[in-house]
């Protein structure tokens, strides 16, 4: 069994793509940047989604930011033959005016470098000698988050912005991911909170690598957690989070975990409900089917509030 998860979770931690150019959509339109440039990360992979009807009239749209972009839209791209099929969750919500339409921008993952790279670095750094020692072997290199949400920050998002008619202000933009692409959604929110006002942390990797080995450290693990959220997330002041997890392979770690991390949101004065949801999924599994079979109820929570806004 743990040899088992062993080798799932190094498919996970290590999973990457190097998509080719998009083809186009029925629904919406897609544009491809195979490498573009950055000085905090080297070249970056990136795929844009814009809705139905972007091409006609001036209409500004919110930018929804997603990690793994090989699993969101096509099949021949993704590392499991599965997707999470984003743009037809956004139109089939945009038709049932349960939300606006969004952009989303989807950044590939990193290869060898995805651990490394969601890893969220502030709390890496904050752990002991020990636990660092355990993580370190999982990374393949040093953690380049901080690096990663520059890219994000300083470089994507001004160009998304420049190029594409946004609504640029945080209450507007979003970033989503799931396992680690979860943590680094929302370390983004927690060390820019005033570009992200809001976060989906989708299936979380609360135990940051093996969760059989981290769970014998799991109260230092917890602490770190409580302490890097009320020091870098504070108060919710406007944003908004959504959690969940599945009971099944990976994500039958996550309860535990994601009920310390509540009562840590609930201490420092964030409101089930109001500032951030939680929901587990009876029978769901790690992988992105299970995600993709949630994620109209992941975009109407946290984008409905800015329907006809």
């Amino acid at each position: 069994m743990i040899v088992r998860l062993i080798l799932f979770l190094g498919a996970i931690l290590l999973a990457g793509g190097m998509g080719q150019a998009k083809k186009p959509s029925a629904g919406g339109s897609f544009i491809d940047i195979a490498a573009l440039a950055s000085s905090n990360i080297g070249a970056a992979h990136v795929t844009i989604w814009l809705p139905p009807g972007y091409g006609r009239g001036k209409q500004r749209y919110g930018v929804v930011y997603m990690q793994d972009a090989e699993n969101l839209f096509f099949l021949d791209k993704s590392n499991f033959k599965k997707i999470w099929a984003a743009d037809k969750s956004v139109m089939r919500l945009v038709a049932d005016k349960a939300i606006d339409p969004v952009i989303i921008v989807g950044i590939y993952s990193h290869g060898a470098d995805r651990a490394r790279t969601y890893l969220p670095q502030r709390l890496f750094e904050s752990l002991s000698p020990d636990m660092k020692a355990q993580i370190t072997p999982f990374l393949k290199g040093p953690v380049r988050s901080d690096a990663y949400l520059r890219f994000l920050v300083s470089e994507l998002k001004p160009m998304i912005d420049k190029r594409y008619r946004t609504r640029p202000d945080r209450d507007h933009t979003a970033i989503m991911g799931s396992s680690m692409g979860g943590l680094i959604s929302l370390y983004a929110i927690a060390e820019y909170p005033q570009v992200f006002g809001m976060a989906g942390c989708v299936s979380t990797h609360w135990p940051l690598v093996n969760p059989v080995l981290s769970d014998t450290r799991r109260a230092e693990l917890q602490s770190a957690w409580d302490h890097y959220l009320t020091d870098r997330l504070g108060p919710p002041d406007g944003r908004h989070i959504w959690f969940d997890h599945g009971d099944q392979t990976l994500d039958g770690f996550y309860g535990p975990w994601q009920t310390a991390i509540d009562a840590t949101l609930i201490r420092i004065g964030w409101q089930p409900q109001r500032d951030f949801e939680t929901r587990s999924y009876p029978g769901a599994a790690h992988e992105e089917d299970a995600w993709a079979a949630r994620l109209d109820e992941i975009f109407s929570w946290l984008l409905g509030r800015h329907v006809n806004d």
